[in-house]
């Protein structure tokens, strides 16, 4: 089984649990106006590369893994449009008892028999979905990432009837996605997932810029800096004020 690979990371420490081997995926459907690697974009990009080959540089990790709670986690670009390919890929791991995760938008999800087959026998062998929660207004995620959000959603709400654990992030981007109302109402949505174990706010920076101009891309968040430390705490509040009330309950 062969995928379009972009990148890999040997030794991320921040998407997911441990040390983790992470797998960066070629091609994705999302257009976000701060995304930090377009390169990721086309589909027809990145390296084709078996699962075999994944597997024999995996494995001489597998001391780091075991030793630190870590893994294999795959990303992207979008990790579900090549959902065989990392099947097969979770099916060795499993074999030598690595915890899996996969960083997704779930923006490729569908109702359609077919896919609901495919995706279940994933997320099977599926520890952890990293779930990227972007914008909650459907219009501002329009503009933002340039689709809906509706699949999205629904994506998550099929996690929390799968009971599959979610860890959900957002990046918080000012003049985007920094409001008040839109955060509460993001939260209350989450709220009504009962399968999240941890919300992450991460920042966004520009780090990425340079790839936007080597690729010709008009970046559209020209002068908009980071967001402070103050809002970053702000939508952290407002975004496990459930998650802190669970906590309390039980």
């Amino acid at each position: 089984m062969k995928g379009r690979i972009h990148s890999v990371e040997t030794c991320g420490t921040v998407d997911g649990p441990g040390l983790r081997y992470i797998i960066f995926t070629q091609g994705c459907p999302m257009r976000c106006q701060f995304c930090h690697n377009p390169d990721t974009w086309k589909m027809g990009d990145g390296n084709i590369i078996t699962v075999d080959e994944l597997m024999e540089d995996i494995i001489t990790y597998l001391p780091f893994f075991q030793a630190s709670g870590g893994g294999v986690t795959v990303s992207g670009g979008e990790p579900l449009l090549q959902t065989k390919f990392v099947t097969a890929l979770f099916k060795e791991l499993k074999k030598h008892d690595i915890h899996t995760a996969i960083d997704t938008s779930g923006s490729t999800f569908t109702k359609s028999a077919a896919y609901l087959e495919t995706l279940d026998e994933l997320l099977d062998l599926t520890d952890l979905i990293l779930l990227d929660l972007k914008q909650i207004n459907p219009e501002k995620h329009q503009a933002l990432t340039g689709l809906s959000n509706e699949r999205i959603l629904a994506f998550a709400t099929y996690l929390k009837e799968r009971n599959t654990p979610v860890w959900i992030r957002h990046v918080l981007v000012p003049e985007r996605n920094d409001f008040d109302k839109d955060l509460h109402d993001l939260a209350d949505f989450i709220d009504t997932l009962t399968n999240v174990e941890k919300i992450e706010v991460l920042p966004y920076h520009k780090l990425g810029v340079y790839k936007w101009e080597t690729l010709g891309l008009d970046y559209q968040l020209e002068g908009i800096e980071p967001p402070t430390t103050a809002r970053v705490r702000n939508a952290e509040r407002i975004l496990n004020k459930g998650m802190k009330a669970t906590l309390q309950h039980v």
